[in-house]
């Protein structure tokens, strides 16, 4: 059985490191090895308590660990290889961190402080369900085999950025039963977003739904260096540097989408250029409060009839699928993520095949890639510019959870107000008692 560590548990272990004080079968002096070992006690007491001291000691409890048990995390022939799987994941709040091996916050106010120390952004994940359930939203999953599994991002996200995820609301789940024994289980609706945040929790970029890995690690690469240069500005300065950032972001993403149907032979709209934004004096900084809707309601006109026009222009059943194979090489897997979809599904594994056939795993990576080509190039075009737009709009947002709070009723159409998330539309009869809803 998983064991799970309490946030009441981890505020009680965090008292380990004060003078004279300590838990039973904990010696408050316990070496890493020590400790490491009793992580994975038969004590249930000994090794919750153990568990919940690494993860609150962060990134370097996570490290502690590995350094005992990195081999039999792989070892196929180590009879404790899932009980040291599931200790780990408890360690790094994620599921399958053998295979990411990285470290998430869940306390944003313990994120900020380390990316205040640390001088990183901070890499907040908001999804439905639990980042460390097997059972969270269908994109999360998605994340954690072809993104956080990915040799080079996961390196990239250990070297520069700190690491959040925080629940939206719980995922909802569907079970098939098919009479015979046989149960089909799944998530149903939802979507997840990694927002770029700095250590005072303003948001400076974000990416909605799932993008392949190279383009995911593209734009990590991108923000990070916006962060860091965000980061040496203040007032209006920085205000108009986070509004010239996204309005070139805008540019470039209507010029790439443009040249996109270019290159497919699709008749191409009128694209209007986006303007420079001119830095203000510290005159004109004073009435910018005032002036500022003047200035960029043409911006913000000219940037939506663009997007009208481009996308009028990609409507056509096939024409989303021709720009997805454009980019299929910001999709593709890597070895590491080809391994772990091995391991989570034993119909993949190579030793169970008949001499016969072909690597099951082929077709299953094959479909996997084209879709994430797909989402990528919508949710780059669509979702994201659509966020853009909001940062280039008088109302800059510099809130997380209000922007947060947009981005699921506007982007993703799963708003709070919700409780059924649209799956219970008034008005729709079911011939079932009570609509089969039950509270």
């Amino acid at each position: 059985m998983q064991l799970k560590v309490s946030v009441a548990t981890l505020t009680t272990i965090a008292a380990l490191s004060l003078p004279g004080i300590g838990v039973p079968g904990i010696a408050r002096a316990a070496t890493p090895s020590a400790l490491t070992q009793q992580a994975m006690s038969a004590n249930r007491a000994e090794s919750t308590a153990a568990i919940a001291q690494l993860r609150a000691q962060g990134p370097q409890g996570l490290q502690r660990f590995l350094d005992t048990y990195s081999k039999g995390l792989n070892a196929p022939t180590s009879p404790d290889r899932q009980r040291l799987r599931a200790t780990l994941d408890q360690i790094c709040e994620q599921r399958d961190c053998y295979a990411s091996r990285l470290y998430w916050y869940t306390d944003f106010t313990q994120a900020k402080a380390a990316a205040q120390k640390s001088g990183k952004p901070i890499l907040s994940l908001r999804l439905l369900g639990n980042l460390d359930d097997e059972l969270s939203c269908a994109n999360s999953r998605f994340f954690r085999v072809a993104l956080y599994a990915n040799a080079d991002i996961s390196q990239y996200l250990r070297d520069r950025y700190i690491l959040h995820w925080q629940s939206v609301r719980p995922a909802p789940k569907i079970t098939i039963d098919f009479g015979n024994g046989r149960k089909l289980e799944r998530t149903i609706t939802g979507n997840s977003i990694h927002y770029i945040v700095n250590a005072t929790g303003q948001p400076i970029d974000a990416l909605p739904g799932l993008y392949g890995p190279q383009a995911f690690l593209r734009h990590l690469q991108q923000a990070e260096t916006t962060a860091q240069a965000f980061a040496r500005l203040k007032g209006a300065d920085s205000a108009t540097f986070l509004r010239q950032y996204h309005q070139d972001q805008l540019a470039t993403m209507q010029a790439s989408w443009a040249a996109d149907l270019a290159k497919l032979g699709i008749t191409l709209p009128t694209i209007a250029p986006i303007a420079s934004i001119t830095a203000p004096t510290a005159e004109e900084a004073s009435r910018l409060a005032m002036s500022k809707m003047v200035l960029e309601a043409p911006l913000v006109r000219m940037v939506s009839s663009n997007r009208r026009a481009l996308e009028k222009a990609t409507d056509e059943a096939t024409a989303w699928t021709k720009l997805a194979e454009l980019h299929a090489a910001d999709a593709r897997l890597d070895n590491s993520s080809k391994t772990l979809m091995r391991n989570k599904n034993l119909a993949y594994a190579v030793s169970n095949q008949k001499a016969t056939d072909s690597d099951p795993l082929v077709a299953i990576v094959r479909n996997f890639e084209s879709t994430m080509a797909l989402d990528t190039v919508r949710n780059e075009y669509l979702l994201r510019g659509e966020i853009h737009k909001w940062f280039v709009s008088p109302n800059q947002p510099k809130d997380l959870e209000a922007l947060n709070q947009r981005v699921y009723i506007q982007l993703f159409l799963t708003p709070n107000s919700d409780p059924w998330l649209g799956l219970a539309p008034e008005n729709a009869y079911s011939a079932i008692e009570n609509d089969g809803i039950a509270k």
